[in-house]
């Protein structure tokens, strides 16, 4: 909606929402303070600020900021938090991950773009096979953010979502609400215990930091919830080797599964699922040619190996 009077918004109702700076001008400003803080966008965070307080689009806040319209009166609080480098995803409360929007805050991770490469590695494999109605776990599903672009993207596909954070459970039911997908609460390495064998595809982007690689980037170390980040023992892989167990024992002979990680860890993280009985494993790169994920296939010969329970790769 634009900031100007119209006959759909009293003329009282917007004083309180612009303010007679010049939006063109308040951008501009707004563009200096985030470069200044060290936001890697500034003017594209400064248009989405606008955008949100407005309730148009980045493109529309572009259109009235030329022909000479308010600034939102808020701006400036929204700007100034941003600049102490509160998440731009906290501050309008969405996020955006493929084809969806997901309700974001405090205590859940924001989805970021290297985990929409991660998904579509799935979605290609499951298109190469003319699976119509595969059945997909997302483990550690967080926002809901894998699992609500897999059951938009892929109509037949039965996902099921787990996640054992009880902050991000409240906003995974929101997210998920109305999608179709099955949400757990547990931990993935259990919460799958009585569905084994039964599964397509599994994704995951579990926590792989190392615990003593506290992220430099203060939007991650100082918002993103620790217990979405940290992988635990062995350099951060103690939760992914359990993702790749969790992952071995659930899908059926020729299943798929992707795992995100690190940059650094793709060759541990290949050992990894050799030990948990994967084979024709494969490297995948982000969108900018970084190795980000690492799939593997369950073989259908009977000699398929058992998954070392331990999730321990013994590299």
């Amino acid at each position: 909606m634009s900031a100007d009077a119209s006959p759909e918004r009293p003329a009282e109702r917007q004083d309180e929402l612009v303010s007679r700076d010049g939006l063109a001008a308040a951008l501009r400003e707004a563009e200096t303070t985030l470069a200044d803080a060290g936001v890697a966008t500034p003017r594209v965070d400064a248009e989405l600020l606008a955008a949100h307080l407005l309730g148009v689009s980045r493109g529309r806040v572009r259109a009235l900021a030329i022909t000479g319209a308010d600034a939102p009166a808020a701006l400036a609080d929204l700007v100034a938090e941003r600049a102490r480098r509160v998440p731009l995803q906290h501050l309008t409360g969405t996020a955006s991950f493929r084809t969806v929007e997901l309700a974001v805050g405090p205590g859940v991770f924001v989805p970021r773009p290297e985990t929409e490469s991660v998904v579509q590695v799935a979605l290609d494999w499951v298109r190469a096979r003319g699976v119509e109605t595969p059945v997909v776990a997302d483990l550690g599903t967080g926002s809901g953010a894998i699992a609500a672009a897999v059951a938009a993207e892929v109509p037949g596909a039965r996902v099921v979502a787990v996640e054992r954070s009880d902050l991000a459970l409240a906003w995974a039911r929101r997210n998920l609400a109305d999608t179709g997908v099955e949400l757990l609460a547990g931990d993935f390495r259990t919460a799958l215990a009585g569905r084994e064998g039964t599964f397509d595809v599994v994704i995951t982007n579990p926590p792989y930091v190392p615990p003593d690689a506290v992220p430099v980037d203060p939007e991650v170390a100082e918002h993103d919830p620790p217990e979405a980040l940290y992988g635990g023992d062995r350099g951060g892989l103690e939760h992914p080797a359990a993702a790749a167990v969790a992952a071995a024992a659930a899908l059926r002979p020729g299943g798929f599964l992707v795992l995100e990680h690190g940059e650094a860890q793709g060759a541990a993280v290949e050992r990894i699922l050799a030990d948990a009985g994967f084979a024709g494993i494969e490297a995948h790169p982000d969108l900018t040619g970084r190795r980000r994920a690492t799939s593997g296939v369950i073989p259908t010969s009977p000699g398929r190996r058992s998954p070392n329970q331990n999730g321990d790769s013994r590299a």
